[in-house]
C-alpha cells in the first residue's frame, strides 16, 4: 500500500519535501537572521495552512474557528515561553542572531506529513472533509504548528538582547 501511494504522489512533493528539510536543518545551527527574513516564516505558515484548510474544508465554521484559535493559543504559548532562548542583536547591522534548535525542522516536517496524510486519506475517502471531528483535528494542527513560528517571530523581536550585553 505505501508503494502505491508513493507512486500515486505528484513528482513535485518528493523536491519540496527535500526543500523544506533543508530550511529545518539550516535553523539547527546559529545564524544572522535580518528582521525581513525573520518575517518571512511567521507571514507564510499561518497563509499556508489556511489556504490549506480552505481547499479541504471550504468555509466551515467549526474548521475556521478550530483554525483561529490554535495559532493564537501556540503563538501565545510559545512566546511566553521565551522560545528561542538567548536570542541577540547584532548592534553593527541589527540583525539577530539566533541559537540553532532543532525545533523548526520538527515542526516543519509535523506539518508536512500531516498535509501528506491529510491529502492522502481524503484521496482514499474524500467524505472526511464532511465530518466534523475530522475538520476539527486538522484544522487545529494546521493551526498549532503555524502558530509556533508565529510566536517563535513575537519573542525574538521582543526578547533579543544586544550583543555583548551582561545577561
Amino acid at each position: 500500500m505505501i508503494f502505491e501511494i508513493l507512486r500515486r504522489t505528484p513528482a513535485w512533493v518528493f523536491p519540496l519535501f527535500f526543500l523544506l528539510l533543508y530550511l529545518g536543518y539550516a535553523q539547527s545551527r546559529t545564524r544572522s537572521v535580518t528582521p525581513a527574513r525573520l518575517a518571512i516564516l511567521p507571514v507564510a505558515m499561518p497563509v499556508l495552512s489556511l489556504a490549506g484548510l480552505l481547499s479541504v474544508f471550504g468555509a466551515s465554521a467549526v474548521a475556521l474557528a478550530c483554525w483561529s484559535a490554535a495559532p493564537l493559543a501556540a503563538a501565545w504559548s510559545v512566546a511566553a515561553a521565551g522560545i528561542p532562548r538567548g536570542v541577540l542583536i547584532a548592534p553593527a547591522t541589527g540583525a539577530f542572531i539566533v541559537p540553532g534548535s532543532w525545533w523548526p525542522l520538527s515542526l516543519i516536517m509535523v506539518i508536512f506529513f500531516t498535509r501528506y496524510a491529510v491529502a492522502v486519506a481524503l484521496a482514499r475517502d474524500a467524505s472526511l472533509s464532511g465530518l466534523a471531528l475530522f475538520a476539527m483535528l486538522v484544522s487545529t494542527a494546521y493551526g498549532l504548528s503555524s502558530g509556533y513560528f508565529v510566536g517563535r517571530a513575537v519573542h525574538i523581536w521582543r526578547g533579543a538582547r544586544p550583543a555583548g550585553a551582561a545577561a
